[in-house]
């Protein structure tokens, strides 16, 4: 195979080289035969040449073109020229040129495609699509993505680096302590009945980092959770850690805010503003309904109660009552279009549903008679008609506007369930823009959530968080009112990152172990190597961890993380690339002593260990 090694790429090529012989390596990304005359469109990662093979070529280089399908992999040799003013192509960027091949070689032939890839995205299903990852990845997209991670990876190296912190790697292999998700297990040959556990996250061993002294610390590190299928986790991800010591929660947020900054200038050539905003979790519940509110839009969740005093609507009444929450939301005629069906209502009740709603009640606002007020109709409408504009007026609404109205007695779900319609009705009225970003800080979030399953207090984020001063006194006698020094970055909606300050102190570290129902001995058992370093001179400390697979599927605009990740696995934990998990032979399971059990399940054999 003597022709073999390019001398450029398939995207470097413009109208200042013609004259020049070149060689090109690449896969046949389309042909056409227009008589004796084989244009092909040769694609490697860089872009697309056009080379032609011309009418007067040698018989062998007519028959290799002939030979030619998409995706073979070649290498052609040949004279740069410009193309005719008429046939220069704007919208490649190796419009100008084409080269003129003089030799050819067929480096690898390709068989018949399982789904085509030319273009931006291949036309396949996901689990095609990741039987078949290697040709998925030829597609421009997933070139594209690829490369916009590998960019923000070293652009988040850059920025670290130059500010002092040491990229330090933590270990995975590392003590099973299962809070939350599951660990993945990792069976010892060595010792019999033993385990490793695969990281959920360096939290621990960053926070040992901070004990030795280690005081700016990151790491682009790969953390594992054996969760059951929820949409788009995957059972591997990667964060950004990063953890300072002698810092408050502004110093955190403050070095988050300028990674950020200098990965979108960085990367997209974005602008981002130097401080971003904030919102408490407790307002942010109250105005959006969720503690990750998408800001591209403004529909606003407000307080209906004023209203439900004097109005003879039961339901409205026994949750205002009981403590609760009446919330509404007022989508505008402008973003509707046409006003909302009674079909396209219902809809929106049963997703507000999923979040424990009772129902949703609406209204809509008519447009006015000559000389008179608006007025409402439809609905819950009869019950309120006596302070209609008092209603109008209170909430901002105007003819055509249609009020949606969630209540319950537990305030949490009243918002949480409208706060689940204001985002659908984001996506569904197309008020969110891939490509506009807006960042907001939640900070102030409890400490502590019952859990009332199990009828005990658990950590919010996780129970190395530390509680704010104030709230010293009372972590014992009221955990429902102790907030954190908690923070969350979302994204558009997004949870990007989360992060905390920490506890150093031993003695407050196991007064939150108490709280959440692990006593003494279990503390010891599986925390105890943290508390033990905490006593000598562990410094304050704190951190945050942002999500590299959301941050570049947010950048480039996506809405999986599968598109932004290599290798992905499926939304069942599965790869049909390779067919993992999968079953090991006798000898490994005699090595890692241990024993298989089928049991049936639905008909099948299932194993245990």
């Amino acid at each position: 195979m003597e022709l073999y090694k390019r001398t450029t790429d398939c995207g470097a090529l413009r109208g200042t080289d013609a004259g020049k012989t070149v060689t090109l390596n690449g896969w046949v990304n389309r042909k056409r035969d227009h008589g004796g005359i084989t244009f092909i469109n040769l694609r490697d990662r860089y872009g697309l040449t056009q080379t032609v093979i011309d009418e007067d070529a040698p018989a062998e280089l007519a028959r290799l073109a002939e030979e030619l399908r998409n995706e073979y992999c070649v290498a052609v040799e040949g004279l740069v020229r410009k193309r005719p003013d008429s046939m220069v192509n704007p919208e490649m960027a190796t419009g100008e040129i084409e080269v003129s091949v003089k030799r050819m070689v067929i480096l690898n032939r390709c068989e018949v495609l399982p789904f085509q890839i030319a273009g931006e995205e291949s036309s396949a299903g996901e689990d095609l699509r990741l039987k078949y990852r290697y040709l998925d990845l030829r597609s421009t997209g997933m070139q594209r993505r690829i490369k916009l991670r590998s960019d923000t990876a070293f652009a988040v190296r850059e920025w670290m680096t130059a500010r002092g912190f040491y990229e330090i790697e933590t270990p995975t292999f590392i003590r099973s302590t299962p809070e939350g998700a599951r660990d993945y297990l990792v069976p010892s040959r060595l010792y019999a009945g033993k385990f490793y556990a695969l990281p959920q996250s360096p939290q621990l061993y960053k926070q040992l980092l901070m004990a030795g002294g280690f005081d700016k610390y990151f790491q682009i590190a790969r953390c594992y959770r054996d969760e059951d299928a929820r949409g788009d986790r995957q059972p591997e991800f990667t964060q950004i850690d990063i953890e300072m010591s002698f810092v408050s929660r502004d110093d955190v947020l403050s070095m988050t805010e300028g990674l950020m900054g200098h990965v979108f200038k960085k990367v997209l050539d974005v602008e981002l503003p130097a401080r971003f905003r904030r919102l408490s979790y407790d307002e942010a519940m109250d105005r959006y309904g969720s503690d990750k509110p998408d800001l591209r839009f403004d529909l606003e969740l407000r307080d209906f109660g004023p209203y439900v005093g004097a109005g003879g609507f039961q339901a409205f009444k026994d949750a205002a009552a009981e403590g609760g929450a009446v919330k509404a939301l007022v989508v505008p005629a402008a973003a509707m279009g046409t006003p909302y069906s009674r079909k396209q209502i219902e809809e929106l009740e049963a997703h507000a549903k999923i979040y424990r709603a009772r129902g949703l009640a609406w209204i809509k606002v008519a447009a006015p008679e000559s000389g008179s007020s608006a007025l409402l109709e439809g609905g819950v409408s009869k019950f309120f008609g006596g302070n209609a504009a008092e209603i109008i007026a209170g909430l901002g609404a105007k003819a055509g506007d249609l009020i949606l109205i969630a209540a319950d007695a537990r305030r949490k779900i009243a918002n949480t369930a409208l706060g689940a319609v204001r985002s659908k009705l984001g996506k569904d009225l197309r008020l969110t823009e891939a490509k506009r970003f807006e960042f907001v800080w939640i900070v102030d979030f409890p400490l502590f959530e019952y859990n009332e399953d199990e009828g005990r207090w658990e950590a919010a984020h996780h129970m190395f968080s530390y509680p704010q001063e104030q709230y010293h006194a009372v972590l014992e006698s009221d955990p429902a009112s102790v907030k954190g020094d908690l923070y969350d970055l979302v994204l558009n909606g997004c949870e990007l990152a989360s992060g905390s300050i920490r506890i150093h102190d031993p003695a407050l570290q196991k007064r939150i172990f108490s709280v959440v129902g692990i006593d003494a001995e279990e503390a010891e058992a599986k925390f105890g190597f943290l508390t033990e370093a905490f006593k000598y001179g562990a410094p304050p400390h704190g951190g945050i961890a942002p999500g590299l697979d959301r941050l570049v599927m947010l950048m480039a605009g996506e809405t999986s993380i599968k598109e932004v990740i290599a290798f992905p696995k499926n939304s069942f934990a599965l790869s049909p690339l390779d067919g993992c998990p999968n079953e090991v032979d006798a000898k490994q399971l005699d090595e890692l002593h241990l024993i298989v059990k089928k049991t049936p399940r639905d008909g099948e054999g299932v194993s245990k260990t």
